[in-house]
């Protein structure tokens, strides 16, 4: 988590000098775990491979071999192997009684010692007492987390206290490109029920 402290001595009135021994962990032929392979699961595996990244992935259903070929990412059926594996650690899934909690004290204990965890999809899908615990005890090198439960967090949270996590406020989609996309498909999607046409993005409910 250099980022955040090297941002802070970059900008410090008591900096004289950059300390040459700060040095972080390549993602270049790093192992990236996703869990979670839908469609922004995927986008993000298109990006890691830009990188050189080995991909692992575990979803509830496994992707076409065509899919998987086009981004270099291998399945991982069991969720463990992936944890054991991962370099960095991305959460993408969508918050359901299943994925509740995913992320607990077992799950974490299963990772490396050096490995990162990313969570972009909703906050409760990590047990966060258990983060903390594992953040304390280096049990992980360090968190990502754009989503926490509830948001904000409460601001004498031993998260916002830690120094090998990096938090941002829930702005994974904030671009004035992608808040104008999401609003034109609701549009679309009104106009849609108003004119008794089908519903070009209905969510049907499991």
């Amino acid at each position: 988590m250099y980022l955040h402290a090297g941002c802070q001595v970059a900008v410090s009135p008591d900096t004289k000098y950059f300390a040459v021994d700060w040095l972080g962990v390549e993602v270049t032929r790093a192992t990236l775990g996703i869990i979670g392979m839908g469609s922004i699961g995927y986008k993000v595996a298109q990006r890691a491979r830009a990188f050189n990244m080995r991909i692992l992935y575990h979803n509830r259903n496994r992707r076409r071999k065509e899919e998987e070929e086009a981004v270099g990412a291998h399945y991982c059926a069991k969720m463990e192997d992936l944890l054991q594996q991962s370099d960095f650690v991305m959460l993408v899934v969508n918050l359901t009684p299943e994925t509740h909690k995913l992320i607990g004290k077992k799950e974490l204990g299963l990772m490396k010692p050096t490995a990162t965890l990313i969570n972009i999809s909703r906050g409760a899908v990590i047990d966060q007492d258990a983060l903390v615990e594992a953040l304390q005890n280096k049990v992980i090198r360090a968190a990502a987390l754009d989503v926490t439960y509830p948001e904000p967090l409460p601001r004498d949270h031993p998260l916002l206290n830690l120094n090998n996590v990096i938090i941002t406020p829930h702005i994974g989609t904030a671009t004035v490109q992608a808040i104008r996309m999401m609003a034109e498909e609701a549009i679309t999607n009104i106009l849609a029920v108003l004119n008794g046409q089908p519903i070009p993005s209905e969510v049907f409910p499991k």
